[in-house]
């Protein structure tokens, strides 16, 4: 397994979502023992980096990557986050909470349940606009102080709270959407995450599961899954992303892979401070992901994959969810 270059970090090239395991994705019913299966294969083949946060479920995915890590917590490089929930206020989950009590409050639950006495990244899940960050990473640098967080990290935020946070604590990792349909980050982020030494982790690398192909209609959605409500899945929108999946089906016959290999082969090529993080909970896609890092575009492949238009729809339909530049 070849290794990111992250600054005081020993991350795999890829890592492992795991909130569709619990969370969200619920077109097949949720089976703990495949996903535990998912997450052990994932380890024995070189992925370290398992990605979790304590709103997936909310709770229950940090309890099912605890018990799959019971017994092999060293090979891991368990990371979490927090923000989404507010404990202090009886865990509400209709607010931002980054004040300095939440932080502690939310690793001491996310400690209990993921079964460890340490994480090794602890990020804040979204910026809360009504506490400075100062507040918030400040409190998050006492935990690493303390032996109870390895690396702090940040999700979504933008380059401001990204300097800002970095001044007080070194920021080790950024995680924001990333991937052929979701571009964002390129214009200012990358390039500020290069200055400062920060890495890069690319969730939703195949533009939940758009991406592979496999997902030609809205009636191969589950009528409880969060996709249907997302304006990239919506009726206007579909067909003319689809479009987009066409391209990356031709490049995948070009050179005989899989469209999901293709587009994380294209996220990787962007750079090696870049670390994928696809989320699935079955085997089969694990392995078939992971030979991505197998599949080499020509610099015309490349070219032609950067070029594809912007997809049809907003990343989320819920501000709550949203950044600055998807408003």
């Amino acid at each position: 397994m070849e290794h990111a270059v992250i600054p005081g970090m020993d991350v795999s090239r890829m890592g492992l979502g795991c909130m569709g395991m619990s969370a969200f994705y619920t077109q097949s019913p949720m089976d703990d023992d495949e996903s535990i299966r998912t997450i052990h294969r994932a380890l024995d083949l070189g992925v370290n980096m398992l990605d979790t946060a304590e709103a997936y479920g909310p709770y229950t995915n940090e309890e099912l990557v605890g018990r799959a890590t019971a017994d092999r917590r060293d090979r891991a490089v368990v990371a979490t986050k927090f923000g989404f929930i507010s404990h202090p206020d009886g865990d509400r989950t209709d607010t931002l909470d980054g004040s300095p009590e939440n932080v502690r409050l939310a690793l001491e639950g996310s400690l209990r349940r993921l079964g460890t006495d340490y994480v090794d990244v602890y990020y804040l899940h979204r910026v809360d606009p009504d506490i400075p960050i100062e507040e918030t990473v400040g409190a998050m640098g006492e935990l690493v102080i303390e032996g109870k967080a390895g690396h702090l990290g940040l999700s979504e935020a933008p380059p401001d709270q990204i300097r800002r946070a970095n001044a007080v604590h070194p920021i080790s990792v950024l995680e924001t959407e990333y991937s052929l349909w979701t571009r964002h980050a390129e214009a200012e982020i990358l390039p500020l995450l290069r200055r400062l030494g920060i890495g890069f982790v690319a969730y939703a690398p195949l533009g939940r599961g758009f991406l592979t192909g496999r997902i030609r209609s809205r009636e191969d959605l589950g009528t409880d899954d969060w996709r249907r409500n997302n304006p990239r899945f919506s009726a206007e929108n579909f067909d003319r992303n689809t479009r987009i999946v066409d391209e990356v089906r031709a490049v995948a016959m070009d050179v005989g892979a899989a469209p999901a290999q293709v587009a994380i082969a294209w996220l990787l090529a962007q750079g090696d401070d870049i670390v994928p993080i696809p989320g699935t909970k079955r085997v089969s896609r694990l392995e078939e992901d992971l030979g991505s890092l197998d599949v080499e575009l020509t610099p015309e492949q490349i070219d032609r994959l950067s070029s594809l238009a912007a997809p049809a729809g907003s990343r989320y339909e819920e501000d709550t969810y949203a950044t600055p530049q998807d408003m």
